[in-house]
């Protein structure tokens, strides 16, 4: 794998319960164990950010991806609209505003999968 090559970075903006347990997760988690990437970086955003917050499997599951040594990050903005900045802390997630890091991303042409 070339240097260009070593990083992934998920895009999870879906609500959906079953996507993120047997695709987000699933991936994520075999992706990092199998060392398919080097670097796996989970961004929690839009309609995730609230079942992540508010839903215990959810949590649990999350938690054995970080355990993986997925990096789990989560859009600050989309959290302050939805009062969720501390409960999303309290799961050991940095919270911070997204924006300019995935349009560096992007513009760094870097791996991205978008769910």
């Amino acid at each position: 794998m070339n240097s260009d090559n070593t990083e992934l970075l998920i895009l999870w903006a879906t609500p959906d319960k079953d996507t993120a347990e047997n695709m987000v997760f699933m991936y994520g988690q075999n992706a990092k164990l199998n060392n398919w990437w080097e670097r796996v970086t989970l961004l929690i955003w839009g309609g995730a950010t609230r079942l992540v917050a508010t839903d215990s499997l959810i949590q649990e599951k999350l938690t054995k991806v970080q355990e993986a040594g997925v990096q789990v990050i989560a859009c600050k903005r989309c959290a302050e609209k939805l009062d969720l900045v501390q409960p999303l802390e309290d799961l050991g997630i940095n919270v911070f505003y997204t924006g300019q890091f995935l349009t560096e991303w992007l513009k760094d042409d870097k791996k991205l999968l978008t769910i």
